[in-house]
């Protein structure tokens, strides 16, 4: 199992390293065939294979959010068009936080079908062109193929336009991969999720109870420890079982259903709640005790079998302390991948089963554990607390999915501070439950746990006027749910939002008055007028290759563009030049441009750019920045998304240096 797992891993990080390598993503491959109908009628079939991690938009979602599918039939007298293009693969829903909509996408494959009606007899083509954008974690790709169905007498056959190779060389773009990472926190999150299943009261106490069964089940110390030694891997195995089981037959739809739906995420709100309730000591959950009798029952075989239903045992008896550990684990690796959910098990089973094989090898240790006690259960109640607290992410998704307006984010804010403030106060003995013991006085540890709750409740304060609070964004409601957020108004009212003495030295920026840029910020959507602008100004261009439906452009722009200093370095230091790789915008015949890298007539500004960012930097996946100076060279290496602030201030200053020497 570990070396299949290594291997596993090897091939992710391989995966990753090549990568990186080719800057001109192949998204997405297509396969066209055709469906006779009857004597006058045809299906032309698009079939799309999508590359793993990557998902294609549908057509079928409201305006506002990425680039939707989209076929463009020319029109012909040998031919027309009977309905819309069809969507035969149903695509999966999911709420978008970023764009605040519900967003239909196709993972893995996605078939559509246009049915034609033919009036000519003879040999005739159907050409179009294809316009859709494909995303994944940290990248998204903008694409407008043309396809072309050939029906020859009576036999029909298709082709379609391929996306060219770029020959030149290409500097590698950073991009790192969520995905990859996660893994890796993934497995050490779940370990440290198994280190505190130890503590609970349920848990501990079974050690000593494991050592005696150890120590006692064989006169032979070697075979004494060979038993241990499988009932640690037994553990692991029960609970990695449970993961490759949720992983296999379950699989990414089932994953993608739980994440989104209003049913599951309410019923695992109910749970949560369920569980938080019986560690605060309302009621205890056990389990049926026949499946229990029947497990200790098998325990007398000995041997291996012995070890394995000790194992088997441990699981089902810990079951009220761990199962709302282990329900978290899989709930938040549910993203789709077959790995997630082994890995998450294996890491929790893992920190969990160590202790009880390494006190079963030596039974010695057992005299320097704390007796088991009073603190136990207070070790349950923190848990309830945090059961609470985390629980409320179940029902904001629903809420936000179906647009209930229950958990507004100060709403959520207000929750959490009550939470984690009772918290403290039961950490210091003020808060008492039906179970607990009494505290005579506050130990150093529950006292620096209580000092982290109340910093947590002053950290979370100043969100409820809006703070952005990073270091939690991921479990809060989006900011625009905020009714009161002090920072947008302070920022209307400032002037952070004039524009700047250079801005006005220059000419008014085109596009002006349906393009913007985030937080207040001034630019050009122009390449030619913001290099005019530029030279004018003598200072370094900042190009921000963009889109409207871009997910992780709108990500870095709430992570990294927010920070002051990246700010004031784009506001005083560089103009710059927003390029919307997708925008509509229908240009002047005099403004159109003849790719040198497809031989396709550009006639939107979105083409224009797009076709730009390929030719000279050959990157199609957005979002993507350049640093350029007045003659248009690179200052420095450029960037891709990452959300790391300091390394893109750190970015941005490497271009001034470099601007300034040359």
């Amino acid at each position: 199992m570990k070396q299949k797992l290594l291997i596993l891993f090897l091939g992710v990080f391989l995966n990753s390293l090549i990568s990186v390598q080719a800057q001109i993503r192949e998204t997405v491959s297509w396969d066209f065939s055709t469906e006779k109908v009857s004597n006058n009628e045809v299906n032309l079939v698009f079939t799309a294979k999508i590359a793993n991690e990557w998902h294609l938009y549908s057509q079928h979602f409201p305006d506002g959010g990425p680039i939707r599918f989209s076929a463009t039939f020319a029109e012909s007298d040998n031919y027309e068009l009977i309905g819309d293009l069809e969507e035969i693969t149903k695509p999966k829903s999911e709420y978008d936080d970023i764009f605040e909509m519900d967003i239909q996408y196709f993972v893995g494959e996605a078939i559509l079908k246009q049915k034609i009606k033919l009036l000519s007899e003879s040999a005739f083509s159907v050409k179009g062109e294809m316009e859709y954008q494909t995303c994944r974690e940290g990248e998204c790709v903008m694409f407008t193929p043309d396809f072309e169905f050939k029906l020859n007498a009576g036999k029909i056959s298709s082709a379609v336009e391929s996306t060219p190779k770029v020959k030149e060389k290409i500097n590698p773009m950073k991009n790192p991969r969520k995905e990859y990472t996660s893994l890796w926190s993934l497995f050490f999150i779940s370990f440290s999720f198994g280190l505190i299943a130890l503590l609970t009261p349920c848990v501990f106490p079974m050690i000593p109870m494991t050592v005696s069964f150890f120590m006692h089940s064989s006169e032979n110390r070697r075979k004494a420890i060979f038993n241990a030694v499988v009932y640690g891997v037994s553990i692991i195995g029960i609970y990695t079982i449970i993961g490759t089981i949720v992983a296999v037959t379950l699989g990414p739809s089932f994953a993608n259903w739980l994440s989104t739906h209003w049913i599951p995420n309410i019923l695992f709100f109910i749970i949560f709640l369920f569980f938080a309730f019986s560690f605060f000591g309302m009621f205890e959950i056990t389990m049926p005790s026949w499946i229990v009798n029947k497990s200790v029952a098998n325990e007398d075989k000995g041997g291996i079998a012995g070890s394995f239903f000790m194992a088997f045992t441990l699981v089902l008896v810990s079951f009220s302390c761990t199962g709302p550990i282990v329900g978290s684990i899989l709930v938040q690796s549910a993203g789709g991948e077959v790995l997630e959910p082994i890995v998450g098990m294996f890491g929790f089973s893992l920190a969990f089963a160590l202790p009880f094989t390494l006190f079963a090898i030596f039974p010695s240790w057992l005299n320097n554990l704390p007796k088991s006690g009073g603190w136990l259960n207070s070790v349950k109640v923190i848990l309830g607390f945090l059961e609470l607290a985390l629980g409320l992410k179940f029902l904001s998704i629903a809420d936000q999915t179906y647009h209930w307006g229950l958990l507004d984010r100060e709403i959520y804010l207000g929750i959490w501070i009550v939470i984690f403030t009772l918290m403290g106060f039961y950490l210091l003995g003020k808060l008492k439950f039906s179970h607990d013991s009494d505290i005579k006085f506050v130990s150093v540890p529950r006292l620096m746990l209580a000092i982290a709750s109340f910093s947590f409740v002053v950290y979370m304060i100043p969100g409820m006027f809006g703070a952005p609070l990073k270091a939690i964004s991921g479990y809060l409601p989006p900011q625009t749910t905020q009714d009161f957020d002090i920072s947008a108004i302070v920022r209307d009212q400032s002037g952070a939002n004039s524009v700047s003495a250079a801005m006005e030295i220059c000419e008014a920026p085109k596009y002006a008055e349906y393009l913007h840029l985030p937080h207040g910020l001034k630019g050009y959507f122009d390449f030619e007028q913001g290099l005019a602008c530029a030279k004018e100004q003598n200072k370094p261009i900042f190009i921000d290759f963009t889109g409207h439906g871009c997910v992780n452009c709108r990500e870095m722009e709430a992570n990294v563009w927010s920070d002051p200093r990246v700010q004031k370095i784009l506001r005083e230091d560089y103009v710059i030049i927003a390029l919307y790789v997708d925008d509509k915008q229908a240009l002047p015949e005099s403004d159109w441009i003849t790719s040198t890298y497809d031989g396709k007539v550009k006639k939107t500004l979105g083409k224009k750019y797009a076709d730009f960012q390929i030719t000279r930097f050959g990157v199609n996946a957005q979002p993507y920045y350049v640093l350029l100076d007045k003659a248009e060279e690179t200052l420095v290496e450029p960037r891709a998304y990452d959300l790391n602030a300091d390394a893109f201030v750190e970015f941005l200053e490497n271009g001034k240096k470099e601007f300034k020497n040359r």
